[in-house]
């Protein structure tokens, strides 16, 4: 489930135990995403101008077309990823996230950055269920065509999508420097807290033996004379 971008910011939030966030699992496929998104457009930009006169039009339509094709196949691919892991580490940096984050510091402007995330998420999403209906009715009310109209389908679902991809390209770094920032600041908070409570307990194992009371006498040794008694 996203979050609205309108959520209010959060008032404060504890240390969090490095334990406690499973979504940085998520963050190397985030960040595979972003780079895979752009390196499809810049794949693009790089021969789109040789399809085009100096003016910009099209002279070589159709192989200005399967260029887009092929860019809007590839980065959507990546948006897929999003979709899959992008809403748990959102969600995860805004529980983990505290509020002076959001007024100042290195986490600031990466905040902020999330608050158009959630709507790209959102549509891309809804489009993604769209694609998965329109497969469904093919298979229920066209036995057998699936093969003929699939890939039609999916260049008109790829084209629409490149919007979305586009966007995630945008806000999508800062989604992944935020999560990476608030993990590295969340082990360095528990190996700190560790390292106080292993002190803590070595000052109080050493407080305790040197309080500890002296050992009382041994006996004598049996036959052996009492002091102060002669024979």
């Amino acid at each position: 489930m996203s979050v609205s971008p309108t959520s209010p910011v959060p008032t404060e939030n504890p240390p969090a135990a490095t334990e406690d966030l499973a979504w940085r699992k998520h963050i190397p496929a985030l960040a595979a995403a972003v780079a895979g998104i752009r390196e499809a457009s810049d794949a693009w930009d790089a021969v789109s101008d040789s399809f085009c006169d100096t003016d910009g039009w099209p002279v070589d339509e159709q192989g200005y077309e399967d260029g887009k094709v092929k860019r809007d196949a590839e980065a959507w691919r990546h948006v897929e990823v999003f979709l899959d892991h992008g809403p748990e580490v959102l969600a995860g940096v805004r529980a983990t996230a505290r509020s002076a984050d959001y007024a100042e510091g290195p986490l600031s402007e990466d905040l902020r950055w999330l608050r158009g995330i959630d709507a790209t998420l959102e549509h891309a999403g809804q489009l993604q269920r769209e694609w998965d209906q329109i497969l469904a009715l093919m298979d229920a009310s066209m036995p057998g065509s699936r093969q003929l109209y699939e890939g039609r389908a999916k260049e008109e679902r790829n084209a629409d999508g490149w919007h979305y991809a586009d966007e995630l390209a945008i806000r999508g770094p800062a989604l992944v420097r935020a999560a990476d920032h608030l993990v590295r600041r969340a082990d360095a908070e528990q190996s700190s807290h560790t390292t106080r409570a292993r002190a803590a307990l070595a000052r109080s194992a050493s407080g305790l033996r040197g309080t500890m009371p002296a050992s009382p006498p041994a006996p004598p040794a049996p036959g052996a004379p009492v002091p102060g008694r002669s024979r």
